[in-house]
């Protein structure tokens, strides 16, 4: 299983989120659908209503950032650690 690391923003809306976390999948879409049927409501801080990455958000894959925002298919490997990234704003 991959392991999915977020920002503590994201942590703190979900609070029962470990950090990181073990989640099955082969593509980081599939991650994103596990982690997110686990904790639900959590993809619509990643994705957008069309399966989309977030502007805001980016995803590091191997410490690389992923290649796929449209369909997130880059390949996910056991062990692989996945890094989700929100920027925060404000003044």
């Amino acid at each position: 299983m991959a392991q999915l690391k977020f920002t503590r923003h994201l942590v703190r809306f979900f609070p029962n989120l470990e950090n990181p976390t073990a989640v099955s999948g082969t593509t980081i879409a599939e991650l994103i659908k596990n982690i997110d049927d686990k904790h639900p409501g959590l993809a619509a801080y990643i994705i957008d209503e069309r399966g989309m990455l977030r502007k805001h958000v980016n995803i590091f894959l191997r410490g690389d950032l992923i290649q796929d925002r449209q369909t997130l298919q880059d390949t996910v490997e056991v062990n692989d650690e996945v890094y989700i990234f929100q920027a925060l704003s404000g003044g």
